[in-house]
């Protein structure tokens, strides 16, 4: 067809439907290729064709512009609209969720779903060696997962970890087209990636994480899906870093609680106006009430007992001051009774008193019980002064009179029997000293063999007999007809059963009754020692075994004693494996002390006499001695009494003189000190033993030291003897027979 044949055609149609056709070429088009002249005075110009012929048509070029433009808006909205929905999924997956991994996980799914991926995926970058961690990834069906994996960032491209730690969104279309991709494909075939974008977050200059959303074909990435990613990425890493920060409030708040139920201590929070806002549940159990009477409250109803308190002091000065503050108070318990409790008061932040709280009932008890035996050693050091004063007053007396020299024989004898008795009270004193310290420490060891109690108790008898019968006491014996054997050392039984009858003849008044009543029952036996004295209170029974325990008594101490003699008695009693325990209905009405011991089978009839002693006694008297002392006073008043004895006396205070002496006259007998100056009693002894003269004389230490390992040492050492001082002269006498 030729041009204007055409025209022709083209302008036949415009004639007949009076305008072109939806995808017909508009009249510019017409006019340039046919060459045709239109007149653009109105919108139906007539055409000249080119043989003469005119026609009119219609320009339509202004609303196909409007179409398109109409049409590029509705595609925006589309896109906005997408977006916008894609925000809300986003929105609504995520509101529920306060895991990381979960959080990650439902947005790589959404994103991955919408945009058709074949993975999305979340990794952990360590600086500065670059090294990505997927933590989470999200994969198309029939897609490999590559959660966990490590992998250092330039292994994909170079300077495709700068971009990222610069902060540059990486987006590439094909990796085997891209320069930057291109020498690294080895890198990418295990992933099946071919197109990626990657987005960084970049925090304080490091970089922290990227998102990566994967394409298994070439792809080229539109602005739109570039910014959704964009926008994915920021919305998930605000909700990881808010999960993050609600996962450590809610670590913080759980440990909080967790310290704050399992606390030792009480815990209470009190606002400014006084109202108890917390209380912990050991807080709660102090108290010994329920949280619905306490949370809530008003701290001066809940607890009105401590108002006018000093818990109330220091609570209302810690409000007002700020400074912390401490007190003990003793709480009454709702139940009744006491509980004494540590009060610590500090200023809380918003106002109001942080209170921590502890029993302290067993610390206070024990700081009450250090304060009575604080007490009772000072009464007994005050005692013991006294006991002291008294026997030394009449000995110095004494010692004063004989010194005048005008006494008569009669009259040495009775100031001699009155130093003697004197220095007997002081040595019953130390003895007992001695004993309750190696008691104490558990140094006593029983010289245990079949005991007739019966025999125990007539020992006991005779020596307390003097004091009775000084008090003008009747003493009552019940004792069965039976024979009773108990296992044990005979002098310790002795000892506390004559204890136990001297204190009830020393706290009876004058012309009391006591009376002592032996039972056996059960494999037992049991001794009760009773009187109609002064009695004691509860709480004088309670401690009447402790040391230095007396009851009350007047300031001329009639009574006399340390205090020690019960305690004595409980630990010897103790020690053969029985109990003793004191009853008193009161001040005034009397006390019995009951003693409880194993009882022991009959022993089997005592055979022959043990062998005599090492050195057989020399027919009659007058034996030659040897006394070493360094202390002069009483090496002279040993020899006299010996020489009053009958024997003859060599005194000696120092060692060397001691072996010059012995070896020149081999004396019989060698009394010797343990604490010589020049050699020890121990060393003088070895080489008296030593000398051909006392090789097998009588050697007898006499020491201040009375501990039994100072016994055996003596024995190592040579000695027949071990006394303490000071010396039973009759004991010693015995010795020399």
């Amino acid at each position: 067809m030729s041009p204007i044949s055409k025209g022709q055609v083209i302008l036949s149609s415009i004639l007949a439907f009076g305008t072109i056709a939806e995808g017909s070429i508009d009249r510019k088009s017409i006019v340039r290729k046919y060459n045709l002249k239109l007149n653009q005075s109105h919108p139906y110009s007539p055409v000249q064709v080119g043989n003469g012929n005119f026609a009119f048509g219609t320009d339509v070029t202004g609303q196909h512009q409007a179409r398109r433009t109409v049409e590029s808006q509705v595609a925006q909205l589309k896109q906005v609209e997408r977006q916008q929905a894609f925000q809300i999924a986003l929105a609504d997956r995520l509101a529920p969720l306060v895991a990381v991994e979960e959080i990650v996980g439902a947005a790589s799914a959404l994103l991955g779903e919408t945009l058709g991926l074949a993975r999305v995926l979340f990794a952990e970058v360590r600086e500065p060696a670059g090294a990505a961690t997927v933590r989470r990834d999200w994969c198309r069906p029939g897609v490999a997962s590559i959660a966990g994996t490590v992998t250092a960032i330039d292994a994909f491209g170079p300077g495709l970890a700068q971009e990222l730690r610069a902060g540059n969104d990486v987006v590439v279309a094909d990796i085997a087209q891209d320069p930057r991709t291109r020498a690294a494909l080895p890198a990418y075939e295990p992933l099946a990636i071919r197109a990626y974008v990657t987005l960084p977050l970049v925090k304080a200059g490091t970089l922290r994480i990227i998102l990566s959303m994967h394409s298994d074909t070439p792809r080229a990435w539109s602005m739109d899906e570039v910014r959704m990613a964009r926008e994915m990425a920021e919305r998930t890493w605000a909700a990881v870093e808010n999960a993050g920060a609600q996962a450590e409030l809610r670590a913080e708040r759980d440990q909080s609680q967790y310290i704050f139920d399992t606390m030792t201590e009480g815990f209470a929070l009190v606002d400014r106006d006084w109202i108890i806002r917390r209380m912990n549940t050991t807080g709660l159990q102090l108290v010994q009430r329920p949280e619905s009477e306490v949370v809530g409250h008003d701290h001066w109803e809940v607890f009105p007992e401590s108002v006018g308190s000093e818990v109330e002091r220091i609570c209302r000065e810690v409000m007002a001051t700020r400074r912390a503050g401490l007190v003990e108070y003793a709480y009454p318990l709702p139940a009744g009774g006491r509980h004494w409790m540590e009060v610590r008061v500090y200023p809380a932040m918003d106002g109001g008193l942080a209170i921590f709280f502890r029993d302290i009932t067993k610390r206070h008890a024990a700081q009450e019980q250090l304060r009575l035996e604080g007490q009772r050693k000072d009464e007994f050091l005050a005692m013991l002064a006294h006991e002291l004063r008294n026997p030394l007053a009449p000995i110095g007396a004494a010692a004063e009179l004989l010194a005048l020299g005008g006494l008569d024989a009669d009259g040495v004898r009775r100031t001699s029997a009155i130093v003697a008795r004197q220095v007997g009270h002081m040595t019953s004193l130390i003895n007992d000293l001695l004993d309750v310290s190696r008691v104490t420490r558990g140094l006593v060891a029983l010289a245990c063999e079949p005991v007739d109690v019966k025999a125990a108790i007539a020992d006991a008898l005779e020596q307390v007999r003097p004091l009775v019968v000084a008090r003008h006491h009747r003493l009552e014996t019940q004792l069965p007809l039976e024979e009773a054997t108990v296992e044990g050392d005979r002098k310790r039984l002795v000892q506390v059963l004559a204890n136990l009858l001297g204190n009830a003849a020393k706290y009876t008044p004058d012309g009391g009754h006591i009376v002592l009543r032996m039972e056996t029952r059960d494999g037992r036996v049991n001794i009760d020692v009773s009187d109609d004295g002064i009695g004691m209170t509860q709480d004088v029974q309670r401690s009447v075994f402790d040391l230095f325990t007396q009851a009350e008594r007047t300031s001329d101490r009639s009574q006399g004693g340390l205090g020690i003699g019960l305690a004595l008695v409980r630990s010897l009693v103790e020690l053969h494996r029985g109990s003793v325990a004191v009853h008193s209905e009161g001040p005034g009405k009397g006390s019995r002390f009951s003693v409880c011991l194993p009882r022991a089978a009959a022993p089997a009839q005592a055979g022959a006499d043990h062998a005599g002693r090492r050195h057989a006694s020399a027919a009659g008297s007058g034996r030659q001695v040897l006394v070493v002392d360094d202390n002069v006073d009483a090496a002279e008043l040993l020899g006299m009494m010996l020489e009053g004895a009958g024997h003859r006396v060599h005194i000696e205070h120092l060692s060397q003189g001691a072996l010059d002496y012995a070896g020149a006259a081999a004396p019989a007998v060698c009394i010797l000190d343990i604490g010589l100056p020049d050699l020890d009693g121990y060393e003088l002894a070895r080489r008296l033993r030593a000398l051909p003269g006392t090789a097998g004389a009588l050697l007898v230490a006499v020491t201040g030291y009375g501990r039994p390992q100072d016994r055996e040492a003596a024995l190592a050492a040579g000695f027949d003897h071990h006394l303490v001082k000071p010396v039973d002269l009759q004991q010693l006498l015995g010795l020399l027979v």
